[in-house]
């Protein structure tokens, strides 16, 4: 059983910047990958937008790419989302999840999520 904790969401103006941070707890914590999705009110849960792997290859989906980057510190167990260049289509709920491996198909992320945290509320606007 893995606990992750989201945390550094927030209020920000669009064209800012905002860092997520992920801490994941628990057994073999360090052995998953962690990814990060979102879900917008009213809509299904998006993405996952970037993942890390417990070696540290990373990738971000391409609706994001450019944007969005991510990094891990292994030696605490935390994975990070930076997102620079906020839109207000940024704005949802940010949840980061101990996931498997991945692959990258057309530009989409494909993994399998575990364990999910509580999310945290990111909003863009002025």
């Amino acid at each position: 059983q893995l606990q992750l904790v989201e945390s550094g969401g927030g209020l920000v103006q669009p064209g800012g910047a905002l860092r997520l941070s992920c801490a994941a707890s628990g057994y073999n914590a360090k052995y998953y990958g962690i990814g990060w999705f979102r879900q917008a009110p009213g809509q299904e849960r998006e993405g996952p937008l970037c993942v890390i792997s417990s070696d540290g290859s990373a990738a971000c989906a391409d609706s994001v790419k450019g944007r969005f980057t991510i990094s891990r510190d292994s030696t605490k167990n935390t994975a990070d989302l930076f997102m620079n260049r906020l839109k207000p289509e940024d704005t949802a709920v940010y949840y980061c999840a101990a996931v498997g491996d991945y692959r990258v198909v057309g530009g989409f992320i494909e993994t399998h999520p575990f364990y999910w945290g509580q999310g945290t509320q990111v909003t863009v606007s002025s």
